[in-house]
């Protein structure tokens, strides 16, 4: 399987002294010759998006989306009908959007927190970069297979598809994050 954007990459368990990526699932939100960008799915933070834009009265998580420009605010959703100018990722998920418009329908309650997610920073990848890691086993990739992939238990999604996929990777998933707990 070949990246592209919509795929999950999974970090591999050889990459437990990568701390910023260490037991994440990221969703391509972009794949092209001279770069890839996406989103970690299961780093929340402690922050709501009221934290954030105080104008905003509503109190969604917001996560962590990768080491790159933390200061700034990205979001993934899958209501393009109501947010206009988002850009299709794979089927039913957007990124980004008419953010002016979005305060708006967060205002007036127009979404629930299972149609969008909130995130400060990107994970990024210059040309070739994320294919290296990927022939060192720093990832693993899977289509998404996942009905909302907006409303996942975060807590143990890295876990479950470490058990999914079988082998090796069960002792894995199972394993502390931190081995001195051990």
């Amino acid at each position: 399987m070949k990246p592209a954007k919509g795929k999950l990459l999974i970090a591999e368990p050889t990459i437990l002294n990568d701390t910023s990526f260490n037991r994440t699932i990221v969703l391509l939100t972009e794949f092209t010759k001279k770069n890839a960008v996406g989103f970690i799915l299961n780093r929340p933070l402690k922050y709501t998006i009221n934290d954030l834009i105080p104008e905003i009265n509503c109190n969604f998580s917001v996560y962590q989306g990768g080491p790159v420009e933390q200061d700034n605010l990205y979001f993934i959703h899958n209501q393009p009908e109501i947010i206009s100018e988002s850009i299709e990722v794979s089927d039913g998920i957007y990124w980004g959007g008419n953010f002016e418009s979005l305060k708006e329908l967060l205002n007036n309650n127009s979404l629930k927190e299972s149609d969008i997610r909130f995130f400060l920073g990107y994970s990024g990848w210059e040309k070739q970069q994320l294919e290296k890691e990927m022939n060192e086993n720093s990832w693993f990739l899977e289509n998404n297979n996942f009905e909302n992939i907006l409303s996942l238990d975060d807590k143990n999604l890295w876990k479950n598809k470490l058990l999914e996929k079988g082998g090796d990777y069960k002792l894995w998933a199972n394993a502390p994050s931190d081995f001195n707990q051990n």
